[in-house]
């Protein structure tokens, strides 16, 4: 399957997954984490917006598994990578490995003001609590693990559909 094949991306918030397709045929199917306060396209509501998006940038690519960012910046920095919950919190709001930053396309719903998905910073991305993966946890943004959002990064191009339902 050559990665320009790929041509949308389906979010079902209810399921907590991420299904990829290629002409209306399901490709591959992940886990993921969205909001822990549930559906909104609010500023400052830290809920994951609905609606049709698109990826506009590609972050990461020739980066290590784990590599932490913090807006938008490599930290140089390997995170461990969790499979239980560590005994000590460490802070929840880590991205490793990858990120795919959004946009929407929706004026008034995901695109425009107090409701914008890029301005809002909403993102798919690796993080390092992997045992997460699959509850509704994050702050908004969407959270694979590893190496779902590297195998995903790299199947996929810029400009991609990405559409978020509830179910």
């Amino acid at each position: 399957m050559g990665r320009s094949n790929c041509n949308n991306i389906i979010i079902n918030i209810s399921k907590q997954t991420l299904s990829l397709y290629l002409k209306g045929r399901l490709i591959k199917k992940y886990p993921v984490s969205t909001s822990l306060k549930g559906v909104g396209n609010e500023e400052n509501s830290e809920k994951t917006p609905v609606g049709r998006h698109r990826v506009v940038e590609k972050i990461g690519k020739d980066a290590s598994k784990g590599m932490m960012f913090e807006n938008k910046v490599s930290l140089d920095k390997i995170s461990e990578i969790y499979v239980r919950k560590p005994d000590n919190f460490i802070g929840d709001h880590i991205m490793t490995s990858r990120i795919l930053v959004l946009e929407g396309l929706e004026e008034g719903i995901n695109k425009g003001e107090g409701v914008d998905s890029f301005k809002r910073c909403v993102y798919i991305h690796g993080t390092p609590f992997e045992y997460d993966v699959s509850k509704p946890v994050s702050h908004g943004c969407v959270r694979m693990k590893n190496d779902d959002i590297i195998e995903l990064f790299n199947l996929i191009d810029l400009l991609i559909e990405v559409d978020i339902k509830e179910s």
